[in-house]
């Protein structure tokens, strides 16, 4: 008989009703501190507090889990964000920074789903099927930081978005080194790459 456990709980995030997203909060907490590899599906099915057959109900495999997770993780960072954003009425190029300044937060409140993207595609590589989801993440947000240049009317987007993507993921392992002003630096340096691309 299936008994809630603490997973959700020990996740840090709400507790629900629902088997499947019980496992998901459970895999939240353990693939973004322990990685994929280390972390099985008996732990999982502990973790969230499950039946066996119901976590092959919902899930066929731990790839799927983790396929949910990073879903789960990427709308998490974009809402974030876009509410970052909306609060703070900001312009397009003030908009780009609101992107550090909501890493900053994530830093300081040591939140290890910030690296998930990276640290998945680094554990599995990118011919695996979990490194190819990783990468379509990246891309999409690399896609919505061009969206921002060119509505900041900022001289090739693309370009842009590649370089400042290069400062988030510089930034994000800057703070697992245990750098505190990890965004805060970056900051700096994407307010120069944007003077850069007005000229």
């Amino acid at each position: 008989m299936e008994t809630p456990e603490s997973g959700a709980e020990q996740s840090g995030r709400p507790a629900t009703d629902s088997p499947r997203e019980k496992i998901v909060a459970a895999a939240y907490q353990l693939f973004a501190r322990r990685g994929i590899r280390d972390v099985g599906v008996d732990e999982l099915i502990r973790a969230s507090g499950v039946a066996k057959a119901t976590f092959y109900r919902h899930f066929r495999s731990k790839d799927d889990v983790v396929l949910a997770f990073l879903e789960q993780w990427y709308l998490e960072r974009t809402v974030a964000i876009e509410n970052a954003i909306a609060r703070r009425g900001t312009s397009d190029e003030a908009a780009m920074l609101t992107i550090f300044d909501v890493f900053d937060d994530w830093f300081r409140e040591g939140a290890a789903q910030v690296s998930s993207f990276l640290h998945v595609l680094m554990e599995m590589g990118s011919d695996h099927p979990l490194g190819k989801a990783s990468i379509q993440y990246l891309d999409r947000t690399r896609q919505q930081i061009a969206e921002l240049a060119e509505s900041a009317g900022l001289n090739d987007p693309d370009d842009f978005a590649w370089s400042i993507h290069i400062l988030i993921k510089g930034a994000i392992v800057a703070a697992a080194e245990g750098d505190s002003r990890a965004a805060g630096r970056a900051r700096t340096m994407a307010k120069l790459l944007m003077d850069h691309h007005r000229s």
